[in-house]
């Protein structure tokens, strides 16, 4: 890391280790409760990019074992020289080959298809996304997406605002190859919603006229 990047680096959690265990308690909560839309404190400094949610998970994610693959705004950015230094993960050019990959809302996005989506006999190596949208809300809706599944009682509603407009398709295709696939969190500024390859989402049948 240059020197001009590390002097730009702001400090990680306030108290590492109860800010880090702290985080990664919502997180674990996040993918028990799919789609349950859980608020974020601020623990910590934030870089300049990212939103505070997003960058404070993977502040407690990452280690120096990870792999980890930034989208186009956020790679080169104080953001990565942030997370390099906190946490010790190395950058990946190829999405295929991280663990987990941070997406800035507004950035190009790879296809979840296109990620490592572990093995039958190893599927806990499959790759995690943040993905950073305008708006989490998940509320009863005749028009919204709904998740099924473990820890869903019956069903969870789910509104995001941001995601690509074929998300549904690439998640049942992501859910069908089952104990394979990827894990996702969706992240605005203070809040952080869990979607674990294990969910269903099923879209709205259309209403006859």
């Amino acid at each position: 890391m240059k020197q001009d990047d590390l002097q730009s680096v702001v400090p990680g959690f306030d108290d590492p280790v109860t800010g880090s265990q702290a985080v990664f308690r919502l997180a674990l909560q996040a993918l028990s409760l799919p789609g349950r839309v859980l608020n974020v404190p601020r623990l910590s400094n934030l870089p300049p990019l990212g939103y505070g949610a997003a960058a404070q998970l993977l502040l407690a994610l990452l280690d120096s074992d990870c792999t980890l693959w930034l989208s186009d705004s956020l790679r080169g950015s104080p953001a990565e020289a942030w997370l390099r230094f906190h946490t010790g993960c190395r950058c990946v050019d190829d999405a295929s080959q991280a663990r987990f990959l941070w997406l800035a809302a507004g950035d190009r996005w790879p296809s979840l298809d296109a990620l490592n989506e572990g093995t039958d006999e190893y599927p806990d190596l499959s790759a995690t996304c943040v993905m950073e949208v305008t708006s989490l809300q998940a509320i009863d809706a005749t028009d919204t997406a709904m998740l099924e599944g473990p820890g869903i009682p019956a069903q969870q509603p789910l509104q995001a605002s941001g995601l690509p407009a074929d998300f549904a398709a690439q998640w049942q295709a992501n859910h069908a190859g089952f104990p394979r696939g990827v894990d996702v969190f969706l992240a605005t500024t203070h809040q952080l919603l869990g979607l674990p390859r294990s969910t269903r989402l099923t879209q709205p049948q259309p209403q006859e006229a």
